[in-house]
């Protein structure tokens, strides 16, 4: 019997399997970005909440967002005794938008 050449096929393996584990590691690293993203947008909208129980100015607090992070975009409104700041922001690399809110007792320090 005679041995039996792989190495063609082995090629044609590796060049199927390579697009498939490069758009799953791009997936993996678009997850990741978004997720920090989503942590920094809460951060922010947090603290803008904050600023806005305060008193700040509208403009001061939507800009405390948009510096944070880049794209965002806030909306704040008064619910009796609570302020409550909501932001927008697309997705790392996903086309995808987050969203997060937060509220802060309104007066408070």
């Amino acid at each position: 019997m005679g041995v039996v050449d792989d190495r063609g096929s082995v090629v044609a393996e590796f060049a199927v399997a390579l697009p498939a584990v490069v758009l799953v590691l791009m997936l993996g690293v678009a997850a990741l970005g978004t997720s920090a993203r989503q942590v920094r947008l809460q951060d922010a909208v947090a603290d803008a909440a904050r600023l806005a129980a305060r008193g700040e100015a509208d403009a001061r607090v939507r800009s405390a967002v948009g510096e944070a992070v880049a794209g965002a975009v806030a909306g704040i409104r008064q619910r009796d005794d609570l302020v409550c700041v909501t932001a927008t922001a697309p997705a790392v690399g996903l086309p995808l938008t987050v969203s997060v809110s937060s509220c802060a007792l309104a007066g408070g320090l």
